[in-house]
């Protein structure tokens, strides 16, 4: 029963993001992509800022000691949310979500299958392989069904 609540959480995750594509497109519109991912990225550490000052459980003392490419993570969700933002006006929300979940699902099955980064192995199958071929076929509607109006 745990296990769905994770489940629901990234469901919640994915809505969220789903909502953030546009709104930072549309700052993105007004200020600039970089500009846009850098006052998302700000405002997102005074968020992050405010959450661990009160309800931190860990210990920010052992960021020296941790493995450096551990640390990578700031610089791949800066590139996220900058391509994010500057694809949604060229192609719409949908088409780019769908595009970044398929490239998610693909890095994902190859790092669940060798357990790289410290994850657990799971193998991949035909329902995971099914599974993917079913979105980029998702992916193939979608992009014929994008017609932009203006």
């Amino acid at each position: 029963m745990v296990k769905i609540w994770f489940v629901l959480i990234a469901f919640l995750g994915g809505i969220l993001g789903g909502i953030q594509a546009p709104v930072n497109s549309q700052l993105g519109k007004k200020i600039g992509s970089l500009e846009a991912s850098f006052v998302s990225f700000f405002i997102g550490t005074l968020f992050l800022l405010l959450l661990t000052t009160f309800f931190g459980k860990g210990n920010l003392m052992q960021l020296p000691h941790v493995p450096k490419w551990q640390l990578v993570g700031g610089f791949l969700g800066a590139c996220f949310v900058t391509f994010v933002i500057m694809a949604v006006p060229k192609i719409g929300v949908a088409l780019t979500i769908i595009s970044l979940i398929i490239g998610q699902m693909i890095v994902s099955m190859v790092i669940d299958h060798f357990g790289l980064f410290g994850s657990a192995k799971i193998a991949v199958n035909y329902q995971r392989l099914l599974g993917v071929a079913m979105m980029l076929v998702a992916l193939v509607l979608i992009y014929r069904g994008t017609v932009v109006v203006k």
